[in-house]
């Protein structure tokens, strides 16, 4: 027999079927006992009669909240069963596998531990229907960016993870021991995709992890996420770059709006609201402005730059200005970017470099990058950077490299601005910060 989804019961009054799943809830009254089953279709009702078999009523009353399960039954009207009106008469039962009690933590309790003893049992944690649906969407909304890419003529590149040199310039990067030398994670495949650039590829994206050795607490930030990234050649400047991200944008909001849109906001109570285009745009100057209106004092180690709070502060004004919940903030400062990124001819002191708000949070940093090798090369003598480690990188721009530009954006952190997320422990399917290497 095969096994039937809860969600088809409806369509199987009178027969008997097959049921896989996790023992919910246990009521043994005293001649009767109902067990609750869930699959990840829904929650069904089953009910035995203790007297017709009691050697069966003895084995379900030790059986522990959330055992896995295997039963057959026949499926029978019942106006009283508050699911949907079902329920099914149990013939079989087996135990896939007892769960120990106590439990952990009760998974569908109306109160629940805190999120960093979750974390321990994540497993657990993940069983409830709020955050598989968050699993779910993640996968449409990756799945309609690929098929943007692919759609628009990119080619996927999957990038090495281990380097021998920091792809970031030194900051925030794991050491690791390779055989008789020197190893880095990668903290993004920026390099690699701009040897794409040079080796003619002209549209690439890769969906891949990246690493961070940043000693952050917030909730915003991991150090191992999955990072977004897509390169462009034959570019103008910078605004190509948030022309296609806008727009890519766009079409993975509407795709996740029509499949999950009432899921979302019956579980998250958000309203999916797919982003006009173009996005509205501030310079870092007329940002600087808006911030000086609202009263907004930036720290002085943030200069050139954006602390979180400044960009909760311009997410607020641009929605009620515009109506969105995205900005671009472009031509950053020279100090506060990249040595690879270019800097505008007629303002040599700030880069075609622009951040991505949404809903006040920054989500992707991205520019043009500089392609002329004499112009790379001393920008990076500019910032202290080792010319010698970076040669290798160097070597892609001496033999003909078109202009070209991208962006890296945190899938973890989209799904926490998608959906409302308290913290991006609950957009990632295990977390690693500082203090987290387990489970």
């Amino acid at each position: 027999m095969e096994r039937t989804l809860i969600k088809d019961l409806p369509s199987k009054i009178g027969e008997t079927v097959k049921l896989k799943g996790w023992l919910q809830t246990l009521r043994d009254q005293k001649s009767m006992q109902f067990l609750i089953l869930r699959d990840n279709t829904g929650l069904a009702q089953v009910a035995h009669w203790k007297k017709g078999n009691p050697e069966l009523a003895e084995m379900i009353s030790g059986i522990g909240t959330e055992s896995a399960l295997t039963l057959t039954g026949k499926v029978v009207e019942n106006e009283i069963v508050k699911l949907g009106g079902i329920e099914i008469q149990l013939e079989t039962l087996t135990i896939e596998n007892n769960a120990e009690l106590p439990l952990p933590f009760e998974p569908f309790a109306e109160t629940l531990p805190d999120m960093d003893y979750r974390q321990d049992w994540r497993y657990l944690d993940l069983r409830r229907e709020r955050n598989r649906l968050i699993f779910e969407i993640q996968t449409t909304l990756e799945h309609a960016m690929r098929e943007y890419f692919v759609e628009h003529g990119f080619i996927e590149m999957h990038s090495p993870k281990i380097m021998g040199t920091p792809s970031e310039g030194g900051a925030e990067v794991f050491h690791i021991d390779y055989f008789e030398r020197d190893a880095f994670l990668a903290q993004s495949p920026q390099f690699f995709k701009q040897m794409a650039q040079a080796a003619g590829f002209e549209k690439v994206f890769e969906i891949g992890p990246v690493f961070r050795a940043d000693p952050s607490f917030t909730s915003r930030h991991m150090t191992e996420f999955t990072g977004i990234d897509y390169e462009i050649s034959w570019i103008d400047s910078h605004e190509d770059v948030m022309a296609f991200c806008e727009n890519w944008l766009a079409h993975t909001y509407k795709v996740v709006k029509e499949k999950h849109g009432e899921q979302i906001k019956d579980t998250f109570d958000v309203e999916i609201e797919v982003p006009k285009t173009p996005f509205p745009r501030l310079t870092m100057s007329e940002a600087y402005a808006i911030l000086k209106e609202m009263n907004y004092k930036l720290p002085p180690e943030k200069k050139g730059d954006l602390d979180p709070g400044a960009e909760r502060a311009l997410g607020e004004y641009v929605k009620e200005k515009y109506g969105n919940d995205f900005v671009f903030v472009k031509d950053w400062p020279a100090t506060v970017r990249a040595f690879y990124h270019m800097r505008h001819a007629d303002q040599p002191l700030l880069t075609m470099s622009f951040d991505l708000i949404g809903k006040g949070l920054e989500l992707t940093t991205g520019a043009q990058r500089e392609h002329r090798y004499e112009v790379l090369k001393a920008q990076a003598i500019e910032k202290g950077l080792d010319t010698d480690l970076l040669q290798g990188y160097l070597d892609y721009f001496r033999y003909g490299c078109p202009p070209h530009g991208g962006l890296g954006l945190g899938l973890n952190r989209l799904l926490m601005v998608m959906l409302n997320l308290p913290s991006i422990r609950d957009a990632v399917y295990l977390f690693r910060g500082p203090n987290r290497l387990e489970p």
